[in-house]
């Protein structure tokens, strides 16, 4: 599914009004409906009938409050006891808005104009005792912070007990950042309108929004999905990616990969890279270890072939001929994770980029070692695939900047360092962000803060490794590697919440995930 930035969305409603002949109170009428359905659920899962229900309401001067004001309508139409609540006067909607605010009027609705202090009293009899309310205060136009009377009544909506949805997105969330300056909306879920908002899923969005629903209010589908939309959410559909297994197969046609991984101290991430290739599906994993490391590793992970490279703690610049006999006859090469960080590695690292045209990722510490010396990508321009797996301070690193300045701009950051190392770059965080050299980027809605734990990152490279092994596109590889990682993690979560199991554990529920989705056609 594509996301939209703010821009992006205003100009495809454009194009729908003028091209298509829609009229933009139809698709403001379609946007209420689209919210009433939720609250009609919201009230059925709740037990609670829909006449004597009641919502409250509240709405800016803006389209984002026209629609609020349709909603409440349609609700009163249909029998629920619903009060809104304006941060601004009659005569400051305009156009549809204004429209909308003139028919509730007319079918006797209660609308209250906050203007200060005074009706805060008020508001809060009206919290205590709603059973729903919808913030249809500011829209996909937000910017900033949200003024200081406003931010006082969004605090008391926040301590509400009912459950808040959110009109496009929560009031105080920026559309195509997700920043919240200092106070947002906390919704429970979100309806949204044509397409997901880049703010939904980036920075502090996801946690201000809740579950995003999405209708297209009858927009066609030709101007939803059109290729200048270089930006998706992962969904379901990426099923199709999986590799197809023959009856016949064999573990000589689903895959040989390469993991270059381990040093003293650390073996566990090889092994959990090791663990989640196995899982993954690929038909032959060969490691290579430290040569004094390598009996241990070799006795905790049977399914693995073993080779040692010269280093009894850590591999150096001697690992590369082990590296280059077994690349010779395999799909796919992974080096990183538990590597220490030995700058003898360096030239290893060198002769990988320049030398290797099978696809390889680069993790971990690989990443940190290329960050001394960050040139050395572009050494790889031409030569292969290469996917480059960091975490925020990783990226920051390679990029020469602050964790704070990587953070505050994911995607851009991350799009403009695809296309300037011609790699793939997978930025791990709340949402990971998987950005190709061509502009594309890919929002991941899979995982859960579960995965903030040591070791998850080194189950992420080895799935990514098995799924290249097993002949899928390397930009695809990484898709789906992130979004059955995160998927993993999801189905812990529903026996264990968000803490408490292991990396290991995670690596062992990716088969479960495949499984999962495979079967959700």
């Amino acid at each position: 599914m594509r996301v939209v930035s703010a821009k992006q969305m205003r100009e495809i409603e454009d194009r729908a009004i003028r091209e298509f002949g829609m009229p933009s109170l139809l698709l403001m009428e379609n946007a209420a409906l689209a919210v009433v359905q939720e609250v009609r659920q919201l009230l059925s899962l709740r037990q609670k009938g829909l006449t004597g229900s009641k919502v409250t309401v509240f709405v800016g001067k803006g389209n984002n409050g026209g629609d609020g004001l349709a909603v409440a309508r349609h609700l009163s139409i249909l029998g629920i006891d619903v009060i809104v609540y304006s941060f601004a006067g009659a005569e400051e909607f305009q156009g549809d808005a204004a429209l909308n605010y003139r028919l509730y009027q007319n079918t006797g609705g209660k609308l209250f104009t906050i203007d200060g202090e005074k009706q805060l009293r008020l508001v809060r009899i009206s919290l205590v005792q709603a059973d729903v309310i919808i913030d249809a205060i500011y829209g996909t136009g937000f910017r900033g912070a949200l003024p200081s009377l406003i931010e006082g009544y969004v605090e008391e909506i926040n301590r509400a007990q009912a459950p808040i949805i959110a009109v496009d997105i929560p009031s105080g969330v920026e559309a195509d950042t997700g920043k919240v300056y200092r106070q947002a909306i906390i919704a429970q879920g979100t309806v949204s309108f044509g397409l997901p908002k880049l703010g939904h899923f980036l920075g502090a969005g996801p946690e201000y929004a809740g579950r995003v629903i999405v209708d297209p209010i009858s927009i066609p589908e030709r101007f939803l999905d059109h290729e200048t939309l270089t930006t998706s959410v992962l969904t379901e559909d990426i099923r199709q990616l999986l590799p197809f297994r023959r009856l016949q197969g064999h573990k000589g046609t689903h895959g040989r990969g390469v993991l270059v991984a381990g040093s003293e101290g650390m073996t566990g991430a090889a092994l959990l890279a090791g663990k989640a290739a196995l899982r993954s599906g690929i038909g032959l994993l060969q490691m290579i270890v430290p040569q004094g490391l390598a009996n241990g590793i070799d006795l905790a992970l049977k399914e693995a072939t073993v080779w040692g490279a010269e280093g009894e703690k850590s591999l150096n610049e001697h690992a590369w001929s082990v590296i280059c006999e077994r690349a010779e006859k395999a799909q796919a090469l992974a080096i990183g994770p538990g590597l220490g960080q030995n700058s003898e590695f360096l030239p290893v690292l060198e002769e990988v980029l320049l030398n290797l045209t099978l696809p390889v990722i680069l993790d971990a510490d690989a990443l940190n070692i290329v960050a001394k010396e960050p040139g050395i990508l572009g050494w790889r321009q031409g030569r292969g695939p290469l996917i480059l797996t960091p975490h925020p301070g990783e990226m920051a690193r390679l990029c020469g900047c602050s964790t704070e300045e990587v953070q505050a701009n994911r995607l851009e950051l991350s799009l403009t360092k695809a296309v300037e190392w011609e790699s793939i770059i997978v930025l791990k965080g709340a949402v990971t962000i998987i950005a190709a050299p061509d502009g594309r980027a890919f929002l991941n809605p899979t995982g859960n803060p579960g995965l903030g734990t040591g070791g998850t990152g080194d189950v992420l490279t080895g799935s990514i490794l098995a799924w290249l092994a097993q002949g899928v596109e390397p930009l695809a590889a990484a898709c789906l590697g992130v979004y059955l990682h995160g998927m993993a993690a999801d189905l812990l979560a529903g026996e264990f919440g968000w803490s408490g199991f292991t990396a290991s554990e995670v690596a062992d529920q990716l088969p479960k995930a495949r499984r999962r989705l495979e079967n959700n056609q």
